[in-house]
């Protein structure tokens, strides 16, 4: 059942497909590139892309914009405690920048951090440390045919392997990321979480929850967690997970429900004020923290709606309508669907071509030449250097796109893989130097031929 009706709304039309082919090669075959406008259905990420709420909206006019003691960080804070747990809040300007404030209060060069997987900024913060991120997925993460229920969840025998190579005293923090969105937006088990925290206290290292859509990962654990049955409130399932972490990084642009923000929060006083001071750096005072006051505003209102039944209910239920549409017409996906995205299977939909053509990329750019619909890969042109399926995700705007919208998606995946055969790859152009985020600038070129798979 949809849980909210329009009351703004934004007109948008499909850009000719003579003005796709232009765009598509000004942009490098990297629609990263592409201008907004060039796009119809945009699917590149959910960060940050959907509606607020009235209520929102009416906390935004209300901002206090006061550069010491605002309001609406009183209001943050508060939410922050009542929804998540945690005492003490930091805010800034978005998740990477919580990362930079907590990864750079808590790592050092040659540190270890395992993770149930890595995401690209996360991996990138962690390295630019100085420190190594090892991916310890759950055996089975990366098969895209396998059902289970928590396909996200960390490794434990993979973690406690990496802490017997390299010892207790190289891994000062153990991360998990709700849901894992580099593993297809799968959930994680509050058993899991109960077993890292276990894992943390073990060999004495700080336990980090990447908290960014902790409200669809609570839905999914009321669906599919023994312990959690239906008669458990979304808010409560947040509460008990997050209460193993000692902090926790957020991006308010996913289930904050807002456009820019985010924070790091803990109960640590001391990490609390080491923080505070690194943020004082990067991001602005601790009662702003890179945000306007108004946004501050929003994301307390938008924390608090992200663990309403009804609201989060319906965004899986809107994930879902889409993998159906894509079923149904024979588009390979991921499976089970994650909360946030649809990744289709690009290894299984241009099985002609190797890895070295990348034929996830290549998938993104023909979506968008046939259909203006914009994607975005996440395997070995995002992920170079790491073994893991060749995946492409739409990312759902929240409370954005209707079920017209993605009756579209779906027949222009469907047009896309009618002529597969003919789709010849990409090879790079350009990249930046840091390895971990050169999916967002590098620039590639179309192969003469197909580099076929064997």
């Amino acid at each position: 059942m949809v849980a909210y009706k329009s009351k703004v709304v934004e007109p948008i039309s499909l850009p000719s497909r003579e003005r796709r082919e232009r765009a598509l090669e000004a942009a490098g075959y990297n629609v990263f590139n592409l201008a907004s406008e060039d796009v119809f259905v945009d699917l590149l990420t959910d960060s940050g892309t959907g509606a607020m709420s009235d209520a929102q909206w009416a906390a935004l006019v209300r901002g206090d914009e006061a550069y010491a003691g605002s309001r609406s960080f009183d209001r943050l804070a508060s939410a922050v405690r009542d929804v998540m747990g945690f005492e003490y809040v930091v805010p800034t300007h978005q998740g990477r920048g919580a990362e930079n404030v907590l990864y750079g209060t808590l790592l050092s060069e040659g540190d270890v951090v395992p993770n149930n997987t890595h995401f690209d900024t996360t991996r990138a913060h962690v390295a630019n440390q100085g420190a190594e991120p090892i991916d310890c997925p759950t055996p089975g993460a990366f098969d895209p045919s396998l059902e289970a229920p928590f396909k996200g969840d960390l490794s434990l025998e993979h973690a406690r392997e990496v802490v017997d190579e390299v010892g207790a005293d190289r891994v000062p923090v153990v991360i998990q990321t709700i849901t894992n969105n580099s593993t297809a937006g799968q959930p994680v088990s509050v058993e899991n979480t109960r077993r890292v925290r276990a894992f943390a206290d073990e060999i004495d290292a700080t336990f980090v929850i990447d908290a960014c859509r902790f409200a669809e990962n609570a839905a999914f654990v009321r669906q599919r967690e023994p312990d959690f049955a239906d008669d458990v409130a979304i808010d409560e399932i947040v509460r008990e997970q997050l209460s193993h972490a000692d902090a926790v990084v957020m991006s308010g642009k996913k289930d904050g429900l807002v456009n820019a923000g985010g924070f790091v929060a803990t109960d640590d006083p001391d990490l609390f004020d080491r923080c505070k001071q690194r943020a004082i750096l990067y991001e602005g005072f601790p009662t702003y923290g890179g945000m306007a006051g108004r946004d501050l505003a929003a994301m307390a209102v938008g924390l608090r709606e992200a663990v309403d039944a009804s609201y989060v209910e319906d965004r899986l239920e809107s994930v879902q309508t889409l993998a159906s549409l894509l079923e149904d017409v024979g588009v390979p996906i991921y499976r089970p669907v994650g909360g946030h995205a649809v990744y289709l299977d690009a290894g299984e939909a241009l099985s002609h071509l190797s890895p070295s053509a990348f034929p996830g990329q290549a998938l993104v750019c023909e979506l968008y030449r046939e259909g203006g619909v914009r994607g975005v890969e996440l395997g070995s042109f995002a992920f170079p250097g790491t073994e893991r399926p060749e995946l492409v995700r739409l990312a759902v705007p929240r409370r954005t796109y209707h079920r017209e919208h993605f009756e579209h998606v779906a027949e222009t995946a469907e047009a896309v893989l009618e002529s597969a055969t003919t789709v010849a790859g990409l090879e790079l152009a350009s990249e930046p130097t840091m390895p971990e985020i050169r999916h967002f600038t590098a620039e590639l070129e179309p192969r003469s031929t197909p580099s076929t798979s064997n």
